[in-house]
This record gives structure tokens, sequence and C-alpha cells, in this order.
């Protein structure tokens, strides 16, 4: 029952999240399933291990597919090349079964969810003068705002 509850308000928290959250959300599974990964490789549970960097594998090919790199320029490039280096890691770490990927990829995760959270701020900041139908900023001001949160 209380699976069905959590599993209940995790959809409607992503259906009613605008893109930036979405990109949190995204995060925070990645960096969950990457945390499970490591456990289930100190308990030896093969399967459940792939499972989880499997899991934590097509989020980052989510958030991949996902960039703008028309509008997201440089940004979206260096995204793009980070996510990608990030699933070999986590390939390279399953076939291996070495938790050091595991934990690179952890941490990166860690320091994109930083940067990320510095973006949601900016965000709830600007809330104030911006209504459903027209958002505060354009998305170009926005990722040039948070490319000043990216340590990379």
């Amino acid at each position: 029952m209380w699976q069905n509850a959590r599993d209940i308000y995790l959809e409607e928290r992503i259906l009613s999240a605008d893109p930036v959250e979405l990109v949190h959300l995204l995060y925070q599974g990645c960096a969950t399933a990457v945390q499970d990964a490591r456990r289930y490789l100190a308990e030896r549970d093969i399967r459940a291990r792939a499972r989880a960097i499997s899991k934590a594998c097509d989020i980052l090919m989510e958030l991949a597919s996902s960039l703008d790199h028309q509008r997201g320029g440089a940004m979206s490039e260096r995204l793009a090349q980070l996510y990608g280096y990030m699933h070999a890691r986590l390939v390279d770490a399953n076939a291996q079964q070495t938790e050091d990927g595991l934990i690179e990829v952890g941490r990166l995760l860690a320091t994109l969810q930083e940067g990320w959270e510095g973006v949601r701020e900016q965000r709830r900041k600007s809330a104030g003068s911006s209504t459903a139908w027209m958002p505060a900023a354009s998305p170009e001001l926005e990722l040039a705002q948070a490319s000043g949160c990216w340590s990379f």
C-alpha cells in the first residue's frame, strides 16, 4: 500500500513538474540508482547491481537526448560529453564489477545536482515576476545564468 502511495505521489510530482524540476528529479533518480548499485556490488547481488546500473544509464541517456544543442551551445555539448563519460564509466564498472566507476559517477552527479540546485533557486527567486503563461526569463537567459553554477 505504501509503495503504491509513493508511486502515485511521484507520478503526480513528475506530471506537474516544470523542465527544471524534471532534470532535478532525473539527477536524483540517477544518483539513487548509482548508490543502489554500490550497495548491490557490496552484497554481491549481480542481477540487482546490473539493473541499478542499467537504470542509471537509461537516465543518463534520457538526459543526453533532452539537450537542446541549438539553444544550449557549448554548455549542452559539455553536458553531452559528461553524460557519455558517466555512461561509459557505469558500463565499465558493471563489466569489471568494481566500485571505482560508481564512486566517480556518484561524485559527478553530486556536482551536477549542486549546480542544478542553484538553477532551481534562481528560478524560485524570479518566480514572483512571472505568471503561469509567461515565464520570468527567456530560456537563453536562464541557461546563461545557470552556466555560472556549473563547475566543469
